[in-house]
């Protein structure tokens, strides 16, 4: 057997493979859009079923870096995890631990601190209105948190998870911070934040314009969210289309 092939096959065998590298994926097309931060923001996967167990980008590692075997694998009820060898960041710990503690539904979490979705939360007014179809999607979807508190350690990660008691809000927008977006899957997690930031960028032009804003009625800013809750497969071809083009341009993300 060739080094190679051994090294392929060594690599496939590592836990939760695929989703290792659904997450090495998200991290690399997040650099290429510039929707990082030097080498600071993090995303999460959970991979047990109470969601407490979950990977996670390495400490201070450059998104286009990261790949499939970088991953940490923490324990959200492990009060030692910062003490380890491969501890995470702190603000990570603090964050997403909190999150995946306290909030089942969030299987993944991504929090960036990408610039329309920033402007947008240092806004004295953070709500994202319907004013177009991608804003539209997010329409009683998403949470603003106007009390921030300085860096996420413990006690601003878990203020941070209380304010997704409602199952329908899949983003929250973090006042003078940045965005966190929940999602199922790495795919659904990913595609939200990308659709979030795009829908800002939109918002945030729009005001630049000074003009009056046509803003949807409830009733049809609520019908679209739901027909884009419900329009099958974007999510996971979206990721899918991105790791076809990362397999051909950079597939070291795998390794």
């Amino acid at each position: 057997m060739s080094i190679a092939r051994l090294q392929k096959e060594t690599l496939t065998n590592l836990p939760f493979y695929e989703e290792r590298v659904d997450l090495a994926a998200a991290f690399r097309w997040t650099a290429r859009l510039n929707m990082h931060e030097a080498v600071a923001n993090h995303f999460s996967l959970a991979i047990n079923d109470d969601g407490t167990q979950f990977l996670m980008n390495p400490n201070q590692m450059h998104f286009s870096r990261i790949k499939a075997s970088d991953m940490l694998l923490i324990d959200a009820n492990d009060p030692d995890t910062l003490s380890g060898p491969n501890a995470p960041d702190p603000t990570a710990w603090g964050l997403h631990g909190a999150i995946h503690r306290n909030v089942p539904q969030a299987r993944c979490v991504m929090h960036v601190h990408s610039i329309h979705a920033t402007v947008l939360a240092s806004l004295a007014d953070s709500r994202l209105p319907p004013i177009d179809q991608n804003s539209a999607t997010f329409f009683n979807r998403h949470v603003v948190d106007a009390h921030y508190g300085g860096l996420a350690f413990e006690e601003e990660g878990e203020r941070c998870s209380q304010l997704f008691a409602n199952p329908k809000d899949k983003v929250m927008i973090m006042g003078n911070h940045g965005v966190l977006v929940i999602g199922d899957t790495v795919a659904d997690a990913f595609n939200r934040m990308f659709y979030f930031e795009r829908a800002a960028e939109t918002y945030i032009k729009a005001l630049w314009t000074g003009r009056p804003l046509r803003v949807l009625s409830d009733e049809i800013a609520e019908k679209t969210a739901k027909e884009m809750d419900d329009y099958p497969g974007q999510a996971d071809r979206h990721l899918s289309e991105l790791k076809a083009i990362l397999d051909e341009q950079e597939p070291a993300y795998r390794n």
